[in-house]
């Protein structure tokens, strides 16, 4: 898919929101609410997604809910979007965490950790393990309330113009990426920038970052990025999963009765897979045809580069449990309790299958 394309036709990306019939509602019933994006409309993944949320609420509140979406540069840039709902200015946005690390370092875990968790295992860590009531906390002091309602899955390590042998080769290296794993790569020596996919684009092309990492093949490949780099890299250990979210401003949140709290936390809950497993399937459809019609070299990142980022995000991760804040204490030790068990299991469970099925037989 060229770049640009992908507003016309991403639309159809992701499947269909049931429609639901209900009685009329007098309009003085009616809450029109505002959605703010930290992506282009129709995004395929993050922005298709977050208009899937939009349809869902409206239509599971019976219309009694009516969202809007307005994507990043509409009302407000995609990086104001959290300060936008806190604010009251729209009533509640979809973006990551991965980009709240200046409101709050524990912000971070509940997006992406470096080695840290994937998709069903961050669920987890909230429904199971502690994490929604301390992911509430801390949102509720920017007046918001949170809920994950998606997930990319495992990211890839990114676009680069040169091989990647040893972590000299990084070093250096003005790499974009966000969240923890931009620490994680700071402290091997790599000069690290946040910015959107777009503007990603944009410098690489003109030269201003050496290489980056975004999403995955789905979106990364409709935002254009084969066209400028020759090798994309896996795995993307700093984000072994990235969790979408969406906030509520806390006081519109509040006012609602206690069926529409549940229409809104559902329509999050009831989306996380469905966005989940439409990333895996779009990525790997999406890198056949990066390799097979685009020439893209697909390479994975040396055993030695892999050792050194894991000790750094073991040393981003001790930063962590000495942070100045009593909160972000908190929750990097659910987190990493979490991760502690979750991680036991998961070599005999998933670990062990993808292992055995990777072996060479006849199927």
């Amino acid at each position: 898919m060229k770049r640009r394309q992908f507003l016309a036709t991403a639309a159809g990306g992701m499947a269909a929101t049931t429609t639901f019939s209900a009685p009329a509602i007098a309009q003085n019933d009616v809450r029109r609410w505002r959605m703010v994006t930290a992506w282009p409309k129709n995004l395929p993944g993050p922005g298709v997604a977050a208009q899937m949320l939009a349809d869902r609420i409206t239509a599971l509140s019976g219309g009694r809910i009516e969202v809007e979406l307005y994507a990043a540069g509409e009302i407000v840039p995609g990086s104001g979007v959290f300060d936008a709902v806190g604010e009251g200015t729209a009533d509640l946005y979809h973006a990551v965490p991965s980009y709240w690390g200046s409101k709050s370092k524990g912000i971070l875990l509940f997006g992406s950790q470096p080695f840290g968790l994937r998709a069903a295992e961050q669920l987890g860590w909230l429904q199971y393990g502690g994490g929604q009531e301390l992911y509430d906390e801390v949102y509720a002091q920017f007046d918001l309330k949170p809920f994950l309602c998606g997930n990319s899955g495992p990211q890839w390590a990114g676009w680069f113009n040169k091989e990647i042998n040893s972590v000299d080769d990084l070093r250096g290296l003005r790499f974009r990426t966000t969240g923890l794993a931009s620490e994680m790569c700071s402290k091997i020596g790599m000069s690290t920038q946040a910015m959107g996919g777009g503007d990603m684009f944009q410098a690489l092309e003109s030269g201003a970052i050496d290489a980056g990492e975004f999403i995955g093949p789905w979106t990364d490949s409709a935002l254009g990025f084969h066209q400028i780099a020759e090798y994309y890299y896996w795995p993307g250990v700093g984000e072994p999963s990235s969790a979408e979210e969406c906030a509520v401003n806390l006081a519109v949140y509040n006012d609602l009765p206690d069926d529409l709290k549940q229409v809104v936390t559902y329509a999050c809950q009831s989306l996380y897979n469905p966005v989940w497993t439409e990333y895996s399937t779009r990525h790997a459809e999406a890198l056949r045809q990066l390799v097979d019609e685009h020439g893209v070299k697909v390479r994975k990142l040396p055993d030695e580069v892999m050792t050194e980022m894991g000790n750094a995000a073991g040393e981003v991760m001790a930063d962590m449990r000495e942070d100045n804040d009593e909160l972000t204490r908190r929750i990097t030790e659910s987190f990493l309790a979490y991760r502690d068990l979750i991680s036991e299991y998961m070599v005999h469970a998933d670990g062990g299958q993808l292992n055995a099925r990777a072996l060479d037989y006849q199927y």
